[in-house]
């Protein structure tokens, strides 16, 4: 046999083996499961369960890709995106730009010069008729206590004014004007420091105290004050220490909001008024601020209990802090009458300066003479009106040029 013959013989034979081992494989497969096995059947989807009420369950699917189920809006309410919520505007208070000192001197002087006649239009007409005999010089003399100059000032100017007369002899209206002015600068007395304290020393707020009667205008003339020195650039801080009226520390707040300038004060009424300017003077210094003006309740100077609780705001507020000013405020019109106030204030708490309210209405000028005669203490403010503005910086010789023309 060839080679050839003996290569088909093996090829035949490997055939007839792959062919036998192929059925025998079938034929152990059908018999171990007889059929091919399916899968099972494919299971229906569940609803998602929805996060019970008020659980802290967070419901993150919202992200995932899969539908979330919402509630419907209310009924009768619309979503619309393309809007957006808007708040109403806050109302922002304005803060008021007080008047200059300078031009309130102006437009005052005006107005004093219309209501001290008694000292200048009279006076005046008296002096320059000529030929003054004793009756005319106690027509003068009668003018001067008039207008409450006090009977030593009044003695002192009539005098002088008769040795110019006798030296000089008659003369026109105009000279004698000038005699009464010259006079009359010499008498309200320019050298006085008439400054308010209202910057910061050695690192902390100065302090003034405002104090006074019932019935001078004292809140007022606090929030007129911080106008004042807001208007000269001042960063002030208000003290309501008028813990016995009602009102009292609504009305000082309402007169630094005007301005932009705080008030300390307490909720309760009756609070002790010493701790309140304590708690001012404090909060002043916190705020770092230039000045701190305190309030205080107005008390009659005969009543010795209210007296001495002001002699103990005062030490209270010393504990903490040097008082650099105290001012009284006094009623122009009460004249002579309110002399004997300042005395016993002035005891009491150690008056630094003069605050005259409502000299615009009066022919009593001469008080501002009388006044610091007793004192020894400068007029300092005068207020002239009832306008916010209407207090202004005592100024000696605008004073009397108002009233003597």
């Amino acid at each position: 046999m060839s080679a050839i013959d003996t290569l088909w013989e093996f090829i035949a034979v490997a055939v007839g083996l792959l062919v036998i081992l192929g059925g025998l494989a079938v034929a152990l497969l059908r018999g171990r499961g007889g059929a091919t096995k399916e899968l099972p059947p494919e299971q229906p989807t569940q609803a998602p369960t929805r996060p019970a009420p008020g659980s802290d369950e967070v419901d993150d699917r919202a992200g995932s890709g899969s539908s979330v189920d919402t509630l419907p809006p209310p009924a009768g309410d619309t979503i619309d995106d393309t809007v957006e919520e808007t708040l109403p505007p806050v109302a922002v208070p304005e803060v008021e730009r007080p008047e200059a000192p300078r031009t309130r001197l102006q437009r005052l002087r005006a107005r004093l010069a219309r209501s001290n006649t008694a000292l200048g239009k009279s006076l005046l007409a008296l002096l320059s008729r000529g030929d003054l005999d004793e009756a005319a010089w106690e027509d003068v003399e009668d003018t001067l206590l008039t207008a409450d100059l006090g009977v030593e000032a009044t003695t002192e100017l009539v005098d002088a004014l008769r040795t110019k007369v006798k030296v000089n002899g008659n003369a026109d209206e105009a000279t004698v004007r000038g005699w009464l002015r010259e006079e009359l600068i010499t008498l309200v007395d320019p050298s006085m420091d008439r400054t308010i304290a209202s910057s910061r020393v050695e690192g902390r707020p100065a302090v003034i105290l405002v104090v006074g009667v019932n019935g001078t205008g004292k809140t007022t003339t606090v929030g007129k004050l911080a106008r004042v020195l807001v208007a000269e650039e001042k960063d002030v801080v208000l003290g309501a220490a008028d813990t016995f009226r009602a009102a009292a520390a609504d009305q000082l707040q309402t007169w630094g909001e005007r301005v932009g300038v705080p008030t300390i004060r307490s909720d309760r009424e009756g609070a002790d008024p010493a701790a309140v300017a304590f708690d001012a003077v404090k909060g002043a210094a916190e705020l770092e601020s230039d000045v701190v003006i305190i309030d205080t309740a107005g008390r009659l100077h005969n009543k010795v209990g209210l007296m001495d609780e002001l002699g103990k705001v005062k030490r209270v507020i010393e504990k903490q802090s040097p008082i650099d000013e105290v001012l009284l405020v006094l009623d122009a019109t009460t004249g002579q009458n309110g002399l004997r106030q300042a005395e016993v204030f002035s005891e009491v708490v150690g008056i630094t300066g003069i605050v005259l309210t409502k000299l615009d209405g009066t022919a009593k000028g001469g008080i501002v003479v009388a006044v610091q005669r007793k004192l020894g203490v400068p007029v300092k403010l005068i207020g002239l009106g009832e306008g916010p503005d209407d207090l202004a910086p005592f100024d000696p010789e605008g004073f009397v040029d108002a009233i003597i023309d």
